[in-house]
């Protein structure tokens, strides 16, 4: 028997949360709609869910402070959904780990498909890294935790990184020595579904340029090559 998604619906406008909830019902997804982050907290914490869809524009918390608090605690799938035109939440939104981003207002039909995507590719992923035998990718003193996403410097400090800059650090470490272009980096990481936002990638190479390079204006592990892409230098070693 398939295992059913459960989902968590962050959503104030309740017509809203019905008209989604109902949708996704008839596709054999459980849903579940709170209101606000304090509901969202309770009902995280009474049972597991395989991806949350939250609502940037909510009373109390908002989804931005919700979406970064979420990926600091657990590894558990994103989709915000945002108001026309708020293109800076969008890209905040990418930047503090949400997995795919929609605009409102939105067919359920599209909503259903980025679901579907956004789980099949968190599972390949955690197949993918599941099964290698390879656990680390180490590179001048630098270690990626591939398992417990985590990454230390090669003082032994560890590095806070968000769910989207891990995945770009972790597609740049699959392919050193590569010139790899925006397009393909949004594949390696969004998908084919994150639609043409191709900023958020020169935004998180910088974020993660500011937290890896001792000089970020002239970096040394990601370097810009104009007019075609990003190459990650290093010399990287699976252990």
């Amino acid at each position: 028997m398939t295992k059913t998604d459960a989902i968590l619906l962050v959503e104030d406008d309740s017509e809203i949360g019905e008209l989604i909830s109902r949708y996704l019902q008839t596709h054999q997804i459980d849903v579940s709609v709170v209101a606000d982050g304090a509901t969202m907290d309770a009902a995280l914490a009474k049972r597991e869910f395989d991806l949350v869809i939250l609502d940037l524009n909510l009373p109390g918390e908002n989804g931005l402070s919700i979406c970064r608090r979420l990926r600091a605690d657990r590894n558990l799938p994103i989709v915000i959904v945002t108001a026309q035109g708020e293109d800076v939440d969008r890209i905040l939104g990418l930047e503090m780990g949400a997995d795919d981003y929609l605009v409102k207002p939105f067919n359920p039909r599209e909503l259903l498909a980025r679901i579907r995507s956004v789980l099949r590719r968190a599972r390949a992923a955690f197949a993918s890294r599941d099964e290698t035998s390879s656990r680390y990718y180490l590179f001048e003193g630098w270690r990626v935790d591939i398992m417990a996403h985590q990454v230390t410097t090669p003082a032994g400090t560890k590095v806070a990184l968000t769910s989207a800059e891990f995945d770009l650090l972790y597609a740049l470490c699959e392919r050193p020595n590569r010139v790899l272009t925006r397009d393909q980096l949004i594949d390696l990481t969004h998908g084919p579904t994150a639609g043409p936002f191709q900023r958020s990638i020169d935004v998180l190479i910088s974020r993660l340029r500011q937290k890896m390079e001792g000089d970020p204006k002239n970096p040394r592990y990601i370097q810009t090559i104009r007019s075609e892409g990003y190459l990650f230098t290093p010399q990287v070693v699976r252990a």
